[in-house]
C-alpha cells in the first residue's frame, strides 16, 4: 500500500504557532521533505524530534520529486514543509502535490500559519475580495508587465517582497497604479512585527531615507470602479422601464435621475416626447 504525503504548515516566525497536530505528524512520518533542511532542523530541535530529512526546493524539485514519489509508493509517509507557512502556496510544493495525485498517492493537509492571510487580517485593508500575487519577478520588464495586468484590478492585491527589492517594487507600483493607499506588514509574528498604513509615494520616501529590513507583505487597494456616465437617452429608457413596472411617470423620472445623475425634469420631458 502507498504511503501518504502530509502538507504541514509551520510557523512564519513564532515557534509557538506550531499546532499540536503538526508536531504529532512530524513525529510520526517516516521522513520530511524540507525547503531548507537547515531551517527545518531548528524547528525539529525545538520540538525534540529527530527525523530523516531531504531537501526539496525549486532547483531540485524534478529529480527529488521522483525520489519522494518512489518512497511514498513503497509505503513510506512524508511530511512536506516549507521554511515558513503552508507548503504548496507560492512554493514548489504544488508540484509535489500534483505528482502525488498523478501517482494515486493520498495527500492530507495539516493546516498552519499563512503569511498572506495573517497579513491581510492584521492590515485592516478590505478583505472581502482579494488576489494573492506572490513574489514579483526580479526581471524588470517582467515585473512591470505583471503589474500592468493588474492596473484595473478592483480587488485588494497582496504581494510578498524581500527587503532588497522593496524600493524598486514600490516605484514600479506607483508608476503603474498611481499613488494608492497601501499597508506594509513586516516581520509577521516576530518581535518586531509592524503594520504600516501609508501610500506608495510616502513609502518610497521612507525607504529611500531608511533602507528596509525584514520580509514584507505589501497590500495594495484595488482600482476604484469607474463611475458610469449615462446619456439622456439611456436615462429616458430607464425611466420608461420603471413606468412599465407600474411607476407613475414622475416617480419613474425621479428614480432614473437618482441613478443616472441627470435632471429629473429633463428625463420627464424626454419621456413625454
Amino acid at each position: 500500500m502507498s504511503g501518504k504525503l502530509y502538507l504541514v504548515g509551520t510557523p512564519i516566525g513564532n515557534l509557538g504557532d506550531l499546532s499540536p497536530r503538526a508536531a504529532k505528524t512530524l513525529t510520526e512520518v517516516d521522513f520530511i521533505a524540507a525547503e531548507d533542511t537547515r531551517v527545518t532542523v531548528k524547528l525539529l530541535n525545538h520540538l525534540g524530534i529527530k527525523k530523516p530529512m531531504l531537501s526539496y526546493y525549486e532547483h531540485n524539485k524534478k529529480e527529488r520529486g521522483g525520489e519522494i514519489i518512489t518512497r511514498l509508493l513503497n509505503g513510506e509517509s512524508c511530511a512536506l514543509v516549507t521554511d515558513a507557512g503552508m507548503p504548496a502556496i507560492s512554493d514548489p510544493g504544488e508540484d509535489m502535490v500534483r505528482l502525488a495525485y498523478e501517482n494515486g498517492i493520498a495527500v492530507e493537509s495539516v493546516p498552519g500559519p499563512s503569511a498572506v492571510i495573517t497579513a491581510l487580517a492584521v492590515s485592516g485593508m478590505p478583505s472581502g475580495r482579494f488576489t494573492f500575487e506572490g513574489f514579483l519577478t526580479m526581471n524588470k520588464p517582467g515585473r512591470r508587465a505583471h503589474l500592468s495586468e493588474l492596473k484595473t484590478e478592483k480587488r485588494t492585491m497582496i504581494f510578498y517582497e524581500a527587503p532588497h527589492k522593496l524600493l524598486n517594487t514600490l516605484k514600479d507600483m506607483l508608476n503603474t497604479f498611481g499613488d494608492r493607499a497601501i499597508a506594509l506588514v513586516r516581520e509577521l509574528t516576530k518581535i518586531h512585527e509592524e503594520v504600516i498604513h501609508t501610500t506608495l509615494s510616502a513609502a518610497i520616501e521612507k525607504y529611500t531615507e531608511t533602507p528596509p529590513k525584514g520580509e514584507f507583505v505589501i497590500i495594495v487597494t484595488g482600482a476604484e470602479a469607474e463611475e458610469r456616465v449615462y446619456t439622456p437617452d439611456e436615462a429616458i429608457l430607464l425611466a420608461k422601464q420603471f413606468c412599465e413596472e407600474g411607476d407613475a411617470p414622475s416617480v419613474a423620472a425621479k428614480k432614473a435621475a437618482e441613478i443616472t445623475g441627470l435632471k429629473k425634469g429633463d428625463i420627464y420631458k424626454g419621456m413625454l416626447n
